[in-house]
């Protein structure tokens, strides 16, 4: 008997020192008011890059990514007219002859220049993303090498980091978020929502949009999955493999399996908004609503869903209407045939990295979401302020921005047409905005913001 009472009096004693158990975050819902409250954009302009005839460090191309690092230095990565594909065509946004990084003090003084195409470690061969840490290494998700590139504040090339699973053809991240906390990026579906593939056949694609930090400081990326945002169910697309194209059998079985299971976004769909908080965590919208969701860094519990009482507008059959006449005049007017031409990237073998001649697929009829988002996009300043844009009056044009803190407070709105959100934010309030003159001559415009939208 004096045994039992003393061990149950040790246990006692021994479960008092442990640290207590840690509760589970509440998820606190923060209601903004309805009425909005204008912002000027009164912004001070502090430099700007682009001429049509000048220097060479000042004839911008087609200026692909923006970015600052935290000594405020701006990185322009700028690329002749983009990539071609073989046929006449270019593709802004995806990188390779003629790709450069750029880079400017924060008095707008020309720095130094690096990048060079070629298939080398170091080069250029693809590069279809790019983010910019705080420390100024510069990342470049190179198709191509089927690899990240990082290279330091100078310009000089440190390391491959061979990629893995993760989005963009063959698994490979297009868009990169740069961690402020270093040493990794965040991508996913940002913006309007691709293709999915299922391969297996059993469903039309995967049943969440996941948000991945990719761990960047090994030979091979370390990919974790922080956020599991929604993804609206899908029906099969209803493509299929015309029986002309030139490929061999066991080629064509592969891609009618996937074909048989892709499945295409409706129009109108919500998109995937996100940016990063500067302690890692994520802001994100991945519905029609105006909710706004706040997770912990690297945890993905969402702690905070910031909300204004916007509703999403029904899509009627005039909206579909007005917008099939409209794809129908751009497709007279591009002289195009209704199908979607499809490429098929190459991981793998004698034309790895290369993007094969294109497959023209009839379209079936669009499916359309049966709301309007309010949201259309978000982005993170460097102070941790978010920048939302809502949607206008026509379906698919920008209407106002506002401007609230990760914490629920609202600042303000920006009202339609009064500026767009920056392309890039960085430290003390300066933001990079990414323009084009009457000639269509691309700048890029440096302003500060005021300390209250920061």
């Amino acid at each position: 008997m004096t045994i039992k009472i003393f061990s149950a009096a040790a246990a006692l004693l021994f479960a008092s020192t442990l640290p207590a158990p840690q509760p589970l975050p509440a998820q606190e819902v923060i209601d903004l008011p309805a009425r909005d409250q204008r912002l000027d954009a009164d912004f001070e302009e502090v430099f700007r890059i682009g001429v049509l005839d000048g220097e060479d460090w000042e004839m911008l191309g087609t200026v692909m990514h923006v970015e600052f690092d935290e000594n405020g230095n701006l990185y322009i990565v700028d690329g002749s007219g983009g990539m071609s594909l073989g046929d006449g065509t270019r593709v802004s946004g995806l990188g390779s002859d003629g790709t450069r990084v750029l880079v400017f003090d924060p008095s707008g003084n020309f720095l130094r220049e690096f990048g060079t195409s070629g298939e080398g470690p170091g080069e250029f061969n693809m590069p279809a993303g790019f983010a910019v840490m705080r420390d100024g290494t510069t990342i470049v998700a190179d198709l191509g090498h089927r690899a990240y590139q990082l290279f330091d504040t100078g310009g000089n090339f440190l390391r491959m980091v061979r990629g893995s699973e993760g989005g963009g053809p063959g698994g490979f991240a297009w868009t990169l978020l740069a961690d402020p906390r270093g040493g990794a990026a965040f991508t996913g579906s940002f913006g309007n929502r691709g293709a999915t593939i299922d391969f297996d056949g059993e469903d039309a694609g995967p049943p969440t949009s996941p948000i991945t930090r990719l761990g960047l400081a090994g030979e091979e990326v370390q990919t974790d999955t922080v956020v599991e945002a929604w993804l609206p169910p899908r029906a099969e697309a209803g493509l299929r493999l015309p029986g002309n194209i030139g490929v061999s059998e066991g080629d064509r079985g592969t891609l009618a399996d996937a074909l048989s299971g892709l499945s295409q976004p409706s129009i109108f769909e919500p998109p995937l908004l996100a940016g990063v908080l500067p302690d890692g965590g994520i802001v994100y919208s991945d519905s029609s609503a105006y909710a706004l969701k706040v997770t912990r860094p690297d945890a993905g519990e969402v702690t905070r869903i910031i909300r204004r009482p916007f509703q999403p507008e029904p899509v009627t059959p005039r909206i579909e209407k007005e917008h099939r006449e409209k794809q129908e005049t751009a497709r007279r007017e591009g002289s195009g045939d209704g199908s979607m031409p499809m490429r098929i990237f190459t991981p793998g073998g004698r034309n790895s990295g290369g993007l094969n001649p294109t497959i023209p697929l009839d379209l079936p009829e669009p499916a359309y979401y049966h709301e309007l988002s309010v949201l259309r996009e978000l982005s993170t300043t460097w102070d941790g302020s978010i920048w939302v844009c809502r949607r206008g009056d026509e379906p698919e044009s920008d209407g106002p921005i506002d401007v609230v803190t990760s914490d629920g407070r609202y600042i303000g709105t920006f009202t339609e047409d009064a500026t767009e959100i920056p392309d890039a934010f960085g430290p003390e309030g300066v933001a990079a905005f990414i323009e084009h003159d009457e000639f269509e001559v691309a700048r890029v415009v440096v302003r500060r913001l005021p300390a209250a939208v920061r």
